[in-house]
């Protein structure tokens, strides 16, 4: 069948104590816009999404005992959200740093041809936010890197 929203093959979720604070923050701070909000009859929000370029996350509350804001559990995260910014990286990591987001990195470029920040939002999850700037060979990032690369593009 036909997936007449255009999905991803993967979409990131991410849960929050106040998820519509978190809608709001992550307008403000990276640029996010809301595609689509549901919410109960008591006006809890059911699921929330949330458009960047052609990509999607999905946004939720606390709303089972495996659903759980960084906040809830120490700060701890089991994922980063990587998100590819078409231009203007430093531009976009000030405006989430005058948001009020915690620059765990500051944009520099990276031995694979992006140039990258990481941030922490108010609630704990960490973002990683990554321009492409250069092309890079195998061979050159392999020489930058001290690794060996196998499937470079």
């Amino acid at each position: 069948m036909d997936d007449p929203y255009h999905r991803s093959v993967f979409t990131p979720a991410l849960f929050y104590k106040d998820p519509f604070a978190a809608l709001d923050w992550l307008k403000r701070a990276f640029g996010f816009e809301r595609s689509m909000v549901l919410t109960d009859s008591s006006g809890a929000l059911g699921h929330a999404e949330l458009r960047f370029a052609d990509g999607t996350i999905y946004i939720g509350g606390e709303w089972s005992d495996f659903a759980a804001s960084p906040g809830s559990v120490g700060g701890r995260n089991t994922q980063v959200v990587h998100v590819r910014v078409l231009d203007d990286i430093d531009g976009h990591c000030e405006r989430a740093r005058s948001a009020g987001a915690v620059n765990l990195a500051e944009p520099q470029e990276q031995f694979y041809g992006d140039r990258t920040y990481r941030a922490r939002d108010p609630e704990g999850h960490n973002w990683t936010f990554a321009q492409p700037v250069r092309a890079v060979s195998r061979e050159e990032a392999e020489k930058a890197s001290g690794f060996n690369i196998t499937g470079w593009a």
